[in-house]
This record gives C-alpha cells, structure tokens and sequence, in this order.
C-alpha cells in the first residue's frame, strides 16, 4: 500500500534562498521515521511523476554482498577511458554525500543535488520517500538532465525491493554473496540470493562474479534472464600476482585478455566489470586495460597508503565474507614488521565471526567508539568478544581517531597498519591520515 503523508511533512522551500545540501540531507533523515523501508511503489509513483522512466539509454545494475564498489568503480574507470559518458550512482559514501553521484568521474555539486531535489519535493504530493529513494531520484534526475550515454546504479540493499530496481537494467551484476542483512533479506544464502536476483528482467544479461551460491541459478533461471557465470562464460587463472583472463565477446566468441595485475581489485570484480563492457558492445581495448588497470583504486577496498615509514591498508570490509577476503590480500602481501589492526563495526554485524575471520593476522587491536553513529558496537563490547577469541594486545579508545593514534605510537618503521569494519571506520582514518599528512 502506497504510503501517504500531510504536506504538513514536506521540505519546505517557499519563500527560502537555497538551502545547503547538507540542510537537506538533515532533513530528509527526519522526514522518513524509518531508515529502511524496502519496496518499489512509492519511489516508482514519483519517478512516474517525473518522466524519469524508462531511462533512455543503457543501464547497469550491481547487485551482491561485496564487490558492488569494485565493479562500480572499474566500469567508470574504463568508459571514462574510452569517452564515454557514464552516470553513477553508488552508496554508502565515504567523505562527502557528493562521492554517492558521479557524472564522467566528477562528484555532483551541492548545487546540483539540491535542485533535484528540489523537484522531487515538489513532484511527490504526498508521496512518503526515504533518505536513499530521494537520493536515489536525485541521480536519476541528474542522468537526464546530463544527458549521459550509460547509467551505472549500485543496488544499496538486496535487488528486489531496492529504490534502484525501478529502472529495467540493459545488463545485470550480480557479485559474491554472504550472509549479510539478514534481518532484511533473509537468513540462509539461498533467501539472500533470491533477494539478489529481484533485479534481473526476462531475456537481459547477467554477470555472475562468484562462483554459483546456493540457489542463485534457480533464480536466474526463474527470471528469464541469461547467466553469464564466472568460470564458465568468462574468467581468469592466476600466474602469481597476473591474471590470465578471458571474456565472451558479444557476438559469443572468447576474447583472451593480456596479463594482468592490480593488487587492490579481486580478479572476479574485474573480470565482470569487463565481461559488462563486451555485452554493452564497448569493449576496452588491451591497450586501455595495460594503462588502466595497474592503477584502478577503488577507495577504502584494499587501499594501499603509507604515512612516513608506515604503511596502511584502508578496507571497508563488514562481514565475515569480505573480512576472509581481506586476510587474503594481507597474506599475499610483504610485511617487514608487525601488522595491527584498527577496527570498529556495527553492531548489528556479526563480530565475532568477523574476530573469528581474521585469526591472528593482528599482533594488536585497536578499537574505537564511534559516539555520533548509534548503529556502532561499544569498543567495550567489542573487546570483550577479542578476549573471549584469545586475541592478544587490546586497547579501547573513546573514539577513532585516538584509537589510530595510540595505534601510531606503538609502530615501528616497516609496521603495518590494517583499518576495517566499517564505512564510517574507514572515513574516520581517511580524516584522520588527512590531517596527519597535513602536519607535515
């Protein structure tokens, strides 16, 4: 049922100068009691009073657990390249709201938004919207008013029910699945995979980045959509740090790709990335995949910096799932010293398997409340769950941004520092690396 509201709950803009994104983005928090609220009807009534369907030229859709970013930002990278015009819609952000809607690789101003929405305001009635499908509006808003020659949308939560699945997808990706958001999708990777494969139509593409999990072919074959799985249409073999690729053209021949290597990207997101670009009949040439890829650096996914003789390694990964691969890179990656580990999560993750995933990859953990974020898990609660694993050296900080300084002051030259378990925990180091990078 379509959710109705006085105008009473309305942004108001008579009469006011243009307020400041971040006024809005306050505001629209407010207006929608409930963060969350999965379903289509409502978004798709206001798009429909928009004109913003259906979009006009091809679109993109990232569906998973983990690895939407890295496709995501992979495919940006590479239409960039090749010139053409590519509108991008991501979430959550790191810094800025503005990294969430990206025109040709530039972030949308705060002028921009606040017009779109603007007139979403104006064209919803009394049509109730959450934070993330005025948001999601907004993009498509801008798309159109850009005129953009592709559309990338990452799905922000599930397939089926999120904001973005109002648009009919010209080719799907789906990534790796995991348990995740169980309280919203489902408790059993066949439920979770379902919820994934809501956004595939009858007859369009699907790049499939994992191998099969539970109960996803059932679902690709129950959508009418046509599976292009990892492995088997297109994929990769590893020489130690090269990949070796192979893509399925769009005329359904096998194209092999040249050597390859970025330490940062999963071979698997990149390879469905590419395997989209084939099907959108845009292929990257090997030339652009040897300049491009060794410098593909999606932020805070496996984000390599250093400050002085110290290295850090940004990773937003916040599920046992994304914490495995993580333990992964760090194992295949040269280390003089010690690495330790800042870390912080939500609580409605599942830390200890998270404690569990990473094992005693950390000679040291430093933990940070996160006292303006209400969904973060006590430091405190969080220690206790590492004593309880047998977890060595703990500290507790009141916040972030002194748990990485503490963390600075016992590292050595050629330590390493691994922050994780988090969105906001990855932004907080960025803030913090900023500053401390500044003093010098």
């Amino acid at each position: 049922m379509r959710s109705q509201r006085s105008r009473s709950s309305s942004v108001p803009t008579t009469g006011m100068t243009e307020p400041a994104l971040a006024t809005w983005l306050a505001r629209l928090e407010a207006l929608y009691p409930q963060p969350i609220q999965l379903g289509l009807e409502r978004v798709a009534t206001v798009a429909g009073a928009l004109g913003l369907l259906p979009v006009a030229v091809p679109v993109v859709t990232v569906a998973g657990t983990n690895g939407k970013g890295s496709v995501v930002a992979a495919l940006e990278a590479l239409l960039q390249r090749r010139g053409v015009s590519a509108g991008v819609y991501t979430s959550p952000h790191l810094l800025r709201f503005n990294e969430r809607i990206r025109i040709d690789g530039v972030e949308a101003t705060d002028a921009d938004i606040v017009a779109a929405l603007e007139q979403i305001e104006a064209a919803r009635g009394s049509v109730a919207l959450t934070y993330f499908e005025f948001t999601t509006l907004a993009a498509l808003l801008l798309f159109r008013t850009r005129g953009v020659a592709v559309v990338v949308l990452e799905v922000g939560l599930g397939g089926r029910l999120d904001a973005v699945n109002i648009v009919d997808p010209t080719v799907a990706v789906i990534t790796s699945i995991a348990l995740d958001h169980q309280e919203w999708l489902g408790n059993s990777l066949e439920q979770i995979a379902r919820e994934k494969a809501g956004i595939l139509r009858p007859g369009i593409p699907v790049v499939v980045a994992a191998t099969e999990p539970p109960g996803l072919a059932a679902a690709v074959t129950a959508s009418g959509a046509r599976g292009l799985w990892l492995e088997s249409e297109f994929g990769f073999s590893l020489d130690g740090a090269r990949w070796h690729a192979w893509l399925q053209t769009s005329s359904g021949e096998r194209r092999m790709l040249p050597a390859l290597e970025n330490p940062s990207l999963l071979p698997a997101n990149l390879c469905a990335a590419l395997q989209v670009l084939e099907l959108l009949e845009l292929p990257a040439s090997d030339a652009d995949l040897l300049a491009a890829v060794p410098t593909l650096q999606p932020p805070g996914r496996r984000q390599r910096l250093s400050l002085g003789q110290l290295e850090l390694i940004l990773d937003v990964a916040h599920n046992p799932a994304a914490v495995n691969k993580l333990v992964e890179f760090i194992d295949t990656t040269h280390c003089n010293g010690k690495t330790i580990a800042v870390f912080s999560a939500m609580a409605d993750k599942d830390i200890q398997a998270m404690i569990a995933a990473a094992g005693e990859h950390f000679a040291a953990w430093f933990l940070g409340d996160q006292p303006d974020n209400a969904r973060a898990a006590p430091a405190a609660v969080i220690a206790g769950l590492l004593r309880e694993a047998g977890q060595g050296m703990i500290s507790v900080s009141k916040n972030l941004r002194q748990a990485l300084a503490r963390a600075r002051s016992v590292m050595a030259p050629g330590d390493r520092l691994v922050v994780f378990g988090s969105f906001h925990t990855v932004a907080a180091a960025m803030k913090w690396l900023a500053r401390e990078q500044g003093k010098g």
